[in-house]
């Protein structure tokens, strides 16, 4: 694995947080669900960007973090494939990283973009045919609209790593 971080980010001369390259990026602590702290706060690690993974690594890394209650962090590596990867993978590596953002906005109690968003992920996974590196679309499609329209009918809390999608079928 090939790993480029973008830099801690420090204050400029406004104050405001920036990385090396002078992008705007917040030093503050996140949690989990990668809703921003206090500072000072403790928060969870940060997941590396930039990082170039192979579709294995890219699949195991995420399948990990959303085991752990991290779908925020799983986005980030799908953002990461879609970004470093092959231009006819893009969407692909799009669907799955807005299927792990409707999952933390679902869990953030966000039930209208988490419902719209998983959707959308699903649309998008739906139209690989057939979907390659042994990724589950169909299993995906049927968990993501399982999880939006539970979202919406308002049942509950979701949790993310008890609601967290199985990313390759049974092999």
């Amino acid at each position: 694995m090939n790993s480029t971080p973008k830099g801690t980010p420090s204050p400029d001369a406004q104050g405001r947080d920036r990385d090396a390259e002078g992008r705007a990026r917040s030093a503050r602590p996140r949690d989990g669900l990668g809703r921003p702290l206090p500072y000072g706060a403790e928060g969870v690690d940060r997941q590396p960007e930039g990082v170039v993974r192979t579709p294995d690594e890219t699949l195991a890394e995420a399948q990990a973090l959303l085991d752990q209650g991290r779908p925020f962090h799983a986005h980030e590596v799908f953002e990461d494939a879609w970004k470093s990867g092959p231009e006819e993978e893009r969407a692909l590596w799009r669907g799955l990283a807005q299927l792990a953002v409707g999952l933390t906005h679902a869990a953030r109690g966000n039930s209208t973009g988490g419902a719209r968003l998983l959707r959308r992920g699903a649309d998008v996974i739906a139209a690989e045919r057939p979907a390659p590196y042994g990724i589950d679309a169909p299993g995906l499609g049927a968990w993501a609209e399982e999880l939006a329209a539970r979202v919406e009918r308002g049942e509950g809390t979701v949790d993310a790593a008890e609601c967290a999608p199985r990313l390759l079928g049974a092999a």
